[in-house]
């Protein structure tokens, strides 16, 4: 990887760095790939710029050895490249004090977040890193993994069970108080990892259990936060994009768009860095802020990539060019998802659409319709059953939202005969394999529906109960499947002043 004709990236090459030396470490980090590094990383560096401290971040991959063998070799420093069509940015992060991976260390690990030092462990291990049940909202105790964790002290694999152990040997060699802190797209993330802690505390064996709960009820906080930042997979253009511009080659550049938030519940037990001088904002309203990020923003992406996909687009931007999918998108943010959201008292909505729909026409980043669709297992369930029951208890159908689920199952579980096209086919999901084997049992949308909704319970228990949201969704299948995303989306509008109004007639139905 690479240009081998140029210097690699390190500590010495010139012009780069803005401090002498690396921070002492106060974080440690559970998931070192491209969104942290261009997120909470990029914050850290900025508050230690401006407030100094020892916030050095421990990065910790949990397998992989790719971001960590680089960062080594190029003495913890990466590129982040801001992409716009204006042109592009670099910066040198100088945040990070070590980086390993958990399944080579995990002694090494246990220590790190056990050691007085280390004030904030962070998370960015994606909604599947928690092994939880989307169903019941606990730990998934039939993974072998979360069975591995309870039973053995020295070497977990799940991030809570690595949280876990590393508590308690900070409880039994110091005591000194420490936070968690998640900065993954999942609902109330702060209070969610606290009862996913707790109940993998509560499941040790006898004393052990009483004693860690305790500890951890007294001496751990865990705030709620809210990320945002689109990041696009690192690929060989990024690489020759830094070659080219900056004079010297860098193995894991991460390419992020201009716009940044993080908003945090200001919840720091043992203290926290300056992260205002980056940017970040400091609410009590973090749960309204999540609700406008997960439903109008995530939400709304997800219809984008799933009817993208299926209308061959590659990217993000080519999926929005089409009028149908941009006017579907902002029927379901404004129409479904919108009524939903308790907005803070600080956003306008209006210009907040403005701007997403900006950055999705980013055509510079590129952002793939197959990344942005992949996981919908477990995202979908975080963005459409709050809104959907709303909607039905109120006696209203939500369309879009129906389309959204349906254009998702074709993707990635098409009916027999219905080839979604290749930007769907890479796609990846922990559901496949299951609704994969469902879709072949089926011979409709409405069967594929009723197995996935009703009875595998894809969106939750609730939505389980709703045979009209489940039928609505089969007959949008079959839509989807027999003409196109084009006539699925004018019947989930069902309006004839929409088909009127929009300029359907040049782009195809079907790739």
């Amino acid at each position: 990887m690479g240009t081998p004709s140029i210097t690699p990236l390190n500590a010495g090459t010139p012009g780069i760095l803005r401090r002498t030396s690396a921070p002492a470490p106060g974080i440690v980090h559970l998931g070192l790939g491209n969104f942290h590094r261009a997120h909470q990383a990029v914050y850290t560096d900025a508050a230690i710029e401006a407030h100094g401290g020892d916030w050095g971040i421990i990065g910790v991959s949990n397998r992989s050895t790719a971001i960590t063998d680089a960062l080594r070799a190029q003495d913890m420093l990466y590129t982040v490249v801001e992409i716009s069509p204006e042109g592009s940015a670099f910066s040198v992060p100088r945040v990070h004090s070590e980086a390993f991976t958990a399944a080579g260390n995990p002694e090494r690990l246990r220590e790190a977040i056990g050691a007085p030092e280390t004030r904030i462990v962070s998370l960015t291990v994606t909604e599947n890193g928690y092994t939880y049940s989307p169903a019941t909202g606990s730990l998934n105790l039939n993974d072998p993994a979360v069975q591995h964790d309870l039973a053995t002290f020295e070497s977990p694999r799940t991030p809570i069970g690595q949280i876990v152990r590393g508590l308690q040997q900070r409880a039994r060699t110091h005591g000194e108080p420490v936070t968690i802190l998640s900065c993954d797209n999942l609902a109330d993330n702060g209070h969610h990892s606290r009862r996913l802690v707790r109940e993998f505390a509560s499941r040790l064996p006898g004393k052990e259990a009483a004693e860690a709960l305790d500890w951890i009820d007294a001496r751990v906080t865990f705030p709620s936060s809210m990320v945002d930042r689109i990041v696009p997979a690192t690929t060989e253009h990024y690489r020759r994009l830094v070659a080219g511009s900056c004079g010297y080659s860098d193995r894991i550049p991460v390419p992020a768009e201009p716009f940044t938030m993080w908003i945090v519940e200001d919840d720091f037990i043992a203290g926290r860095p300056a992260w205002e001088a980056g940017g970040a904002v400091f609410s009590d309203e973090v749960a309204g802020y999540e609700q406008l990020k997960v439903r109008l923003l995530n939400g709304t992406h997800s219809l984008i990539a799933y009817l993208g996909a299926l209308s061959g687009a590659a990217t993000i931007p080519d999926s929005v060019a089409h009028p149908f999918i941009e006017q579907a998108a902002r029927s379901v943010l404004r129409r479904e998802y919108l009524p939903s959201v308790s907005v803070p008292a600080d956003v306008d909505v209006d210009a907040y659409e403005v701007q997403l729909f900006s950055r999705w026409r980013n055509t510079a980043l590129g952002h793939r319709s197959s990344q942005v669709g992949s996981d919908g297992s477990v995202k979908l369930r975080q963005r459409i059953p709050v809104p959907a029951l709303q909607m039905l208890d109120a006696g209203r159908m939500p369309h879009l939202l129906a389309l959204t689920t349906a254009a998702y199952l074709t993707c990635v579980a098409p009916l027999a005969g219905f080839n979604p096209g290749q930007h769907a086919a890479a796609m990846d999901d922990p559901a496949r394999a299951l609704l994969t084997g469902l879709a072949a049992q089926s011979r409709s949308g409405r069967e594929l529906a009723e197995r996935v909704l009703a009875n595998h319970h894809l969106l939750g228990e609730e939505l389980a109960a709703r045979a009209d949201f489940i039928e609505r969704t089969g007959e949008l299948i079959d839509t989807l499947r027999a003409h196109g995303p084009l006539a699925a989306v004018a019947e989930a509008e069902n309006s004839a002043d929409f088909l009127n109004a929009s300029s359907f007639a040049t782009t195809k139905g079907t790739p």
